[in-house]
């Protein structure tokens, strides 16, 4: 069965990655997905990367300076060519940075501080922000650089949406100057990348091919890598690490994610199924909260593997509080106490969208949270699925709690989460608030932390706004998910990642 689904062994320069899901698309602007961004990594580039160590240095930029309070002026890499062999040069940055801010982008929240671009040379572009803005470096990471004159040439200078249904040339075809190039993509089945020999840069793997393969299912991945039939599983079920360890073929990687798990409450005036909305009161959300047994979901569900969290972001996150991260205490009688005070003694029936992939064993903390609910005499409809089904619900306001993680990238900065998840939903702020609510006095600390130069100052009142987030408990932090990789003896050389993205590049076999 399983070697009859992915077909022939590898050979010794080919690795086979067995995935948890496909991605979603081959425009990394169509949806801010981090594992689909991860993946055209490979293909595309930004002009600035993290190294191995995470920290930030040149790519397609070679240096930069501040020129003025408000511009950065990009000196760009020479000799550089995209996949079709074409000259990479500064209109190529322009266009780029002009499709994925554009007022229809899903990642336009991915450049919260840009205003414009001015091409200089052929070799130099100038950045202009809309203010003082520290982090630009950070969001430039992954923001990928496409050829102009192939968006043109497709009708693809417009970004697409795959939230809204919106595809394009793009979605199906790329043209990068990352270390690989794709080969084929057949949408959930398999997409293949070959080696790019015309990268600038000198190559630290020894790949000549990767077979990207989503296999949903978690026995099929497990018994996939146990064969041999894939190198490398991203997602190695938390229940079966004992089993992979024991294997004499197989290492387990494993840490814990930066990302952070975490439920957002719908904030509108009435309910998706009708009728007024409870979780607008806070002593309902804290309900909600108290109901829920996240020592019983650590130990059970998540087979110890994971990191209860009081607050949003991870502690290796800068902006983090160790004083915030104290998980709410599970107190049932309250939450049935509280529901009763804020008039919903009996509960309410109310909409809960969750994945079945998206987050470590999504479905089963999906069905527990439900079940505790239900015992303080609230009625979920649990709505689990696909990740493409359940976005549009989401993103849409089509849901009233909803699953949703979050690691800070590619910003690694508490500013990430707070512009982009909890600002109000304006122009290239809150792009993802799906739950459309809106605190002025969040909004001001994410403002002033956005122009704020000096560090300290900056970072303290990112966690201020974080104390904000949780006192109103605007979302619910669960967990910092558990990361396991595991990997086959034929491998050599594979660096595990603490942002839980694989990075080919590296590798060697």
């Amino acid at each position: 069965m399983v070697a009859a689904l992915l077909g022939s062994s590898a050979i010794a320069e080919t690795i086979k990655w067995g995935a948890p899901r496909d991605i979603v698309s081959l425009d990394p602007y169509s949806y801010g997905d981090s594992y689909t961004i991860n993946f055209l990594n490979h293909i595309y580039e930004g002009l600035v990367r993290y190294n191995r160590d995470l920290e930030i240095e040149p790519a397609l930029a070679t240096e930069w300076e501040i020129v003025s309070p408000t511009t950065w002026r990009f000196k760009l890499r020479e000799g550089v060519t995209f996949h079709d062999g074409a000259a990479f040069t500064a209109e190529d940055v322009l266009a780029s940075l002009e499709r994925v801010s554009d007022d229809s982008s899903p990642l336009k929240g991915n450049l919260p501080a840009y205003k414009s671009a001015t091409v200089v040379d052929d070799h130099t572009i100038d950045i202009e922000l809309t203010g003082a803005y520290p982090l630009l470096l950070n969001d430039l990471t992954n923001i990928h650089i496409f050829d102009k004159d192939w968006l043109v040439a497709n009708n693809a200078e417009k970004p697409t949406d795959v939230s809204a249904g919106v595809e394009g040339y793009a979605t199906f075809n790329t043209n990068g100057t990352g270390p690989f190039k794709l080969e084929s993509r057949t949408p959930e089945a398999q997409t293949i990348l070959v080696n790019y020999e015309g990268w600038w840069d000198e190559p630290a793997h020894n790949l000549t091919r990767i077979e990207f393969q989503p296999i949903a299912s978690a026995a099929t991945r497990v018994a996939a890598l146990l064969s041999g039939e894939v190198d490398f599983v991203d997602s190695a079920p938390v229940q079966d690490l004992p089993r992979l360890e024991a294997a004499p073929n197989v290492s387990v990687l494993e840490r814990t994610d930066l990302r952070t798990v975490m439920l957002g409450f719908n904030r509108r005036d009435e309910l998706v199924g009708g009728g007024e909305n409870p979780m607008n009161d806070l002593r309902v959300r804290q309900a909600m909260q108290m109901a829920v047994d996240m020592e019983l979901i650590h130990d059970k569900v998540m087979r110890g593997k994971s990191r209860n969290a009081g607050t949003l972001v991870a502690p290796s996150i800068p902006g983090y509080s160790e004083a915030l991260d104290t998980p709410a205490e599970y107190n049932p009688e309250k939450a049935k106490e509280l529901l009763a005070e804020a008039g919903y003694p009996d509960g309410f029936a109310f909409d809960f969208v969750c994945t079945n992939e998206s987050y470590v064993n999504e479905e089963q903390f999906c069905q527990a949270i439900a079940s505790m609910w239900s015992r303080v005499g609230l009625s979920p409809k649990l709505d689990i699925g696909p990740t493409a089904k359940q976005t549009p619900k989401r993103a849409n306001g089509q849901a009233d709690v909803y699953t949703i993680g979050w690691a800070t990238l590619p910003m690694l900065d508490t500013y990430s989460i707070l512009v982009q998840m909890l600002h109000t939903k304006e122009g290239n702020s809150g792009v993802f608030n799906w739950g459309g609510w809106s605190y002025p006095e969040l909004d001001k600390l994410t403002q002033s932390a956005s122009v704020e130069l000096d560090r300290d100052t900056r970072l303290q009142m990112e966690t201020d706004a974080l104390e904000i987030a949780r006192n109103e408990l605007i979302m619910m932090p669960l967990h910092q998910q558990p990361m396991a990789w595991a990997i086959s003896s034929d491998i050599g050389d594979m660096p595990q990642f603490p942002d839980n993205k694989p990075r080919m590049w590296y590798v060697t076999k």
